[in-house]
């Protein structure tokens, strides 16, 4: 589940970045504001990778995927993104899961222990 959820987030922290470049363009937003808020949204989707596996990491993860798409009221283009980022979230977190137990399943038929995620 870390891999797949952790290649979403720093997907949206790329898609931050350009959203603050478009908000940029503003004429009611200061260079600084944007970029102090996009920088700590980045900041925050990169933060989130290493707690994701973590408990509450996911919910901590969804709350981020509804402030994404709250961003819409800024940059427009962003709700679509927002909800976008969230299906890829779902499915991050869904699949990933059922690719965890399917991993664990396969290494007790194995007989062995179950590979851990490496902790960063």
């Amino acid at each position: 589940m870390r891999t797949l959820c952790a290649s979403t987030l720093i997907g949206e922290f790329f898609v931050i970045g350009f959203a603050g470049l478009v908000a940029m363009k503003s004429d009611d937003l200061s260079m600084g504001t944007v970029w102090t808020v996009c920088g700590i949204a980045m900041l925050l989707s990169l933060l989130l990778c290493a707690v994701v596996t973590r408990p509450g990491g996911v919910q901590l993860g969804w709350a981020f995927q509804i402030a994404l798409v709250a961003g819409g009221f800024v940059v427009p283009v962003m709700f679509f993104l927002g909800v976008l980022f969230g299906a890829l979230w779902w499915a991050s977190v869904h699949f990933g899961r059922k690719i965890d137990e399917a991993k664990a399943r396969w290494a007790e038929l194995a007989g062995a222990e179950p590979p851990a995620e490496p902790q960063i």
